[in-house]
C-alpha cells in the first residue's frame, strides 16, 4: 500500500484535492472534529499521514511515506534526500527579507555588516547573505518572527510572505524577494525507482492533473 505524507496547515486542502482528482480520498482529515493522524483511502489503495509541513520530507526520506507534498521553502531549508518530482503550482508564496517601515534600509545590500537577521529558515538566510558576502548574525525564531524588528532584536527578518498582510499590520515592509515557493510532490528515491506498489502510475496521473 502506498503511504502519502500530507502537510498540516495551508497546503492541506489543495493537497487533498489533487489526490481526490486521481481517485484517492483523504478528505476525512478536513473534518474539524477528527483527531486522526493516519487514514486509509476507501479504495484501500493508499493511506495518508497527517504531519507538520516541516516533517513531510523526513517521513519520505526515511521511507515511512513513499510520497509527500511540501513547500519548496522547506526543501531548500532542510535539503532532504528525496526525489523531487513535480511543481504542483498551488501554495504560492515567497521567501522575503523585511524590515520595519521606519528602517532606512531598502535592499539587502543596504544592511550594515553584522546586522541581526531573525528567521525560521536559518539555512536559507545564512546561505543568501553568504552569497552577498555580507556577514550577518542569524537569530533562529520559530514563533512570530515579525517581532524581531518590532522589538529591536533584529534589523530584518527572512520569512515566508503570502499576501503581505501580516507584514503590513505589524509595520514591516519587504525589501527583497529571495525566491518564489510552491507546493512540490516528492518521493522516496528507492521506492520511486523500483516502482513499488505501482508508484509511478500514481505519479503519472498526478502529473497529468497538475498540468491541466
Amino acid at each position: 500500500m502506498i503511504t502519502v505524507a500530507l502537510p498540516k496547515g495551508s497546503l492541506l486542502k489543495d493537497s487533498i484535492a489533487i489526490f481526490q482528482s486521481v481517485g484517492l480520498d483523504f478528505s476525512a482529515f478536513l473534518d474539524p472534529a477528527s483527531r486522526q493522524l493516519q487514514i486509509t483511502d476507501p479504495t484501500g489503495v493508499a493511506q495518508a499521514l497527517l504531519v507538520r509541513a516541516q516533517d513531510v520530507s523526513v517521513y519520505v526520506e526515511y521511507g515511512q511515506a513513499q510520497l509527500g507534498i511540501v513547500g519548496e521553502d522547506v526543501l531548500r531549508e532542510k535539503m532532504p534526500k528525496v526525489a523531487r518530482l513535480l511543481d504542483l503550482g498551488f501554495g504560492k508564496c515567497r521567501m522575503s527579507i523585511a524590515v520595519s517601515n521606519q528602517s532606512p534600509y531598502r535592499s539587502a545590500l543596504d544592511l550594515p555588516p553584522h546586522s541581526r537577521i531573525a528567521s525560521k529558515s536559518v539555512r536559507i538566510a545564512r546561505e543568501y547573505f553568504q552569497s552577498l558576502d555580507l556577514p550577518v548574525e542569524i537569530i533562529p525564531l520559530y514563533g512570530s518572527v515579525e517581532l524581531g524588528p518590532i522589538t529591536g532584536m533584529s534589523e530584518a527578518i527572512v520569512d515566508l510572505v503570502s499576501t503581505g498582510r501580516t507584514l503590513k499590520e505589524n509595520g514591516l515592509v519587504e525589501i527583497e524577494v529571495l525566491f518564489e515557493s510552491t507546493a512540490r510532490l516528492i518521493a522516496h528515491p528507492l521506492s520511486y525507482r523500483v516502482n513499488s506498489d505501482r508508484l509511478s502510475d500514481l505519479v503519472n496521473k498526478l502529473k497529468i492533473t497538475a498540468a491541466n
